[in-house]
């Protein structure tokens, strides 16, 4: 697809709304909500505790696991599940440069070195197919990111970790809820690391992240590597980090946590009726739906990305509409200046590089109305029809 044609002048349309209205989401639980804050405070313990613990229990419950560690972020819990693998100095972590930033970086906050490949043009996510030759005497880990709300094809990637000696890390953070083969993201591999940043399909009032594992040493060793490596007050085992959630997000997240099926289904449904509107647009060849590989794959939609031609320009005209859209991600990793070190170029990742021109991502919340979405795809229309009209009189 091209990446240069004129920019349609539009007005502003006075039916502008949001990319995510968490204001609408928040007014079906206010009551719900303010009576956790309140909770919380009544007890006046604000760093783990008992609110923390149950949220650990229910959403390890939901994610099918033994073991779900808070933490103070989704990139802390990649973090942590990195130490607590013993991954640093002199280690390869092999991961995709289509992610946001946070996947790659905390490879490198431990002291390892982030080793990047190609992704699969229809699913944005790690190809498997690139893992091998990626692997050397120092890889030690893979981790592979359920993009947008889609599980990567983990039986391939898990084959390949076990008969080359690796851990498999998931970055999940987009995807709770997800499931590949009837098992929920997160407990796959041998660690599953997730987010509850605000915008996130289980999103809390700030930061805040978990990690998710089968395996009762490396929980243990997380507990103690969250609080300063420490089982016991001033007494440290480890050189850990600081990185506990707050009681006050955790009894938010438990709210949430009982919504999030009911959410999942209704961003399903979003997604649904934008690929039957897309369909009946007739715009077929300029703009690509998200799909999923088979029904093995469960989708959660944190995006709906799309992939179309003059992407930038049409985001230009939808934005002048009033028509809200995000792109997720406008540059590879492995061409952002803080991982020039690395030496990659241009061209070497090719699929992921396309995508960066080409991907768009349309507002999918479960609280989108019907109208939202009609004037979504109604304004791509128009866009796409004055190109054609632009085309024919430059052909004229």
């Amino acid at each position: 697809m091209t990446s240069s044609a004129p920019v349609q002048q539009a007005t502003s349309s006075p039916s502008a709304f949001d990319y995510l209205d968490l204001k609408a989401q928040f007014a079906t639980i206010q009551d719900e909500i303010m009576e956790a804050i309140a909770r919380v405070m009544r007890s006046q313990h604000f760093i783990l505790g008992p609110e923390v613990s149950a949220f650990e229990e229910e959403i390890a419950r939901l994610l099918e696991v033994p073991h779900a560690v808070a933490c103070a972020s989704g990139s802390d819990a990649l973090v942590l599940a990195l130490m607590a693998l013993g991954i640093g100095s002199g280690d390869e972590v092999i991961t995709s440069p289509f992610t946001f930033v946070a996947t790659a970086g905390s490879i490198v906050r431990v002291g390892a070195r982030p080793v990047f490949v190609d992704m699969d043009s229809s699913t944005f996510n790690m190809d498997p197919n690139n893992i091998d030759a990626a692997v050397t005497p120092r890889t030690k880990a893979i981790i592979p990111v359920h993009l947008f709300g889609l599980p990567a094809e983990m039986d391939s990637i898990l084959e390949i970790a076990r008969s080359r000696g690796l851990a498999v890390i998931e970055d999940a953070a987009q995807a709770i809820g997800a499931s590949y083969k009837g098992r929920p993201v997160g407990n796959l591999g041998d660690l599953g690391c997730f987010s509850f940043f605000p915008s996130k399909n289980l999103g809390g009032a700030g930061d805040g992240g978990l990690v998710a594992t089968g395996n009762d040493e490396l929980a243990k060793k997380m507990r103690m590597l969250r609080v300063h490596g420490s089982r016991k007050k001033y007494h440290h085992e480890l050189l850990g980090i600081n990185s506990r959630l707050d009681a006050l997000q955790a009894a938010i997240l438990r709210v949430k946590l009982k919504r999030l099926p009911e959410w999942t289904l209704g961003r399903q449904a979003r997604a649904e009726r934008y690929r039957a509107l897309f369909g009946q647009s007739g715009l077929g060849k300029q703009v690509r739906v998200p799909e999923t590989p088979s029904e093995e794959y469960v989708h959660v939609y944190n995006q709906f990305t799309i992939r179309c031609a003059w992407r930038d320009e049409l985001r230009t005209f939808l934005a002048a509409r009033g028509i809200p859209s995000e792109i997720y991600y406008p540059l590879c990793l492995h061409m952002q200046p803080a991982f020039s070190y690395l030496g990659y170029t241009a061209g070497q990742f090719g699929v992921a590089e396309r995508a960066s021109r080409e991907v768009l991502s349309l507002p999918v919340y479960p609280e989108l109305r019907d109208s939202q979405q009609q004037a979504v795809v109604n304004a791509i229309a128009a866009f796409y029809d004055l190109q054609l009209l632009y085309s024919g009189a430059q052909s004229a």
